[in-house]
């Protein structure tokens, strides 16, 4: 009777060691199941906001700026390889004409393997992606990021009077970290540029140890000459910004330092990100819009000044000739010899004439790279009505 009894318990024991065991395996099971939804769920959403963002439409589901479109596949003995050159460029749609033409003036002048991130509006992608893809830039390598207007909520002015002149897209400078998060290097571009030398040597820039930036000054020698004057001293500190606030007081920065364009710059983005620069960025533009820091005889730049206070001291320098400007100036074709021009890599019509305007300097140098527009709504303005 106990011998039956010890084998009845030893076979129960066993049962239930089994019944232990398949509960250990349905318990685990279940995890991993629950894993897998998860994951599916997370790569569902991602798809979400990736066809939200190609419907303008749509709601947005997030205030930071997101990819779009890359560009198509490109034709295997028109690839470029080598190291990657991230391009940062803005496409406003009154001045689509001005990204096309820098973008092949970029492009044909290198044989580096550049990569353009344009970041637009929502109601300009359609007339970009038509521009990029039925003209000689299908070849391009690219990728269209919307940019969201409400990331500068709190951050511009609410005056009315001023309103109409804050562009969100110049302010897509300050996010370039946030474009392109795996870049550890890029270049960002104003619209209104010409490059005529390779591309490559401006990204071979060399930027000082802790430097997160470098900028072309406007004290030297290649551009000083072309500098407005009248509207307050635009070449130093103290036209940018105003001294008789506290805020600016407490820096120490001196009024007199000599100021910088950012129309071009070649950014060091792991340094930037370091360094938290767009939050710095953000802060003195919430600071402004609370306390109006800037000076009043600016004449138009509303990015300039954060970037200034930021950056005091502590920026590497470009080549001159990598950003000879002020070409946008009244009577910048007295300023500027036409041999000058020929020898400059860029070329930059900051001011109030543009190139595709009737009263611009040089604009043979910038119809040269211009493409038609094929939706025929960009039309250059030129003097005589033969001329397109």
């Amino acid at each position: 009777m106990c011998l039956f009894v010890r084998r009845w318990l030893t076979r129960r024991a066993a049962d239930d060691d089994a019944m232990s065991l398949r509960r250990v395996n349905v318990a685990i099971l279940v995890l991993l199941a629950v894993a897998f939804l998860i994951i599916v769920q997370r790569n569902l959403l991602n798809l979400n906001d990736f066809l939200r963002s190609e419907n303008p439409d749509a709601v947005p589901g997030m205030i930071l700026p997101f990819e779009s479109e890359f560009s198509p596949e490109l034709r295997p003995d028109l690839v470029r390889t080598g190291e990657k050159i991230p391009v940062v460029i803005t496409a406003a749609e009154e001045r689509l004409g001005a990204v096309v033409a820098a973008m092949n003036s970029v492009y044909q002048n290198s044989k580096a393997n550049i990569v353009f991130n344009i970041v637009t509006m929502n109601d300009t992608v359609d007339h970009l992606k038509v521009w990029m893809t039925k003209t000689q830039l299908n070849n391009v390598k690219h990728k269209i990021i919307i940019f969201e207007p409400q990331l500068l909520n709190g951050k511009i002015t609410k005056n009315p009077q001023k309103l109409d002149s804050v562009k969100p897209l110049t302010f897509a400078r300050f996010y370039m970290p946030v474009f392109i998060p795996d870049a550890e290097k890029a270049i960002y571009l104003d619209d209104d540029i010409i490059v005529q030398g390779d591309i490559q040597e401006l990204f071979d820039t060399s930027l000082k140890s802790g430097h997160a930036a470098a900028f072309s000054d406007d004290c030297d020698s290649a551009s000083a000459k072309g500098i407005v004057r009248g509207a307050g001293n635009q070449n130093n500190y103290i036209g940018f910004l105003d001294f008789k606030k506290e805020a600016i007081k407490k820096l120490g920065m001196r009024a007199n330092t000599c100021s910088f364009n950012p129309g071009v710059i070649v950014a060091n983005l792991t340094e930037w990100k370091r360094q938290n620069i767009t939050n710095q960025l953000e802060h003195w533009m919430e600071l402004n819009a609370q306390e109006d820091l800037y000076s009043k005889t600016l004449a138009e730049s509303i990015t300039t000044p954060p970037l200034l206070i930021v950056f005091y001291k502590h920026h590497s320098s470009i080549d001159p000739m990598w950003h000879v400007r002020h070409l946008g100036a009244t009577g910048a074709g007295n300023r500027y010899s036409p041999q000058f021009v020929k020898a400059a890599k860029l070329l930059h019509w900051n001011g109030h004439y543009k190139p595709w305007s009737r009263t611009s300097s040089f604009t043979e140098v910038w119809d040269k790279w211009y493409i038609q527009d094929p939706m025929r709504k960009f039309h250059p303005v030129r003097k005589h009505a033969g001329d397109k």
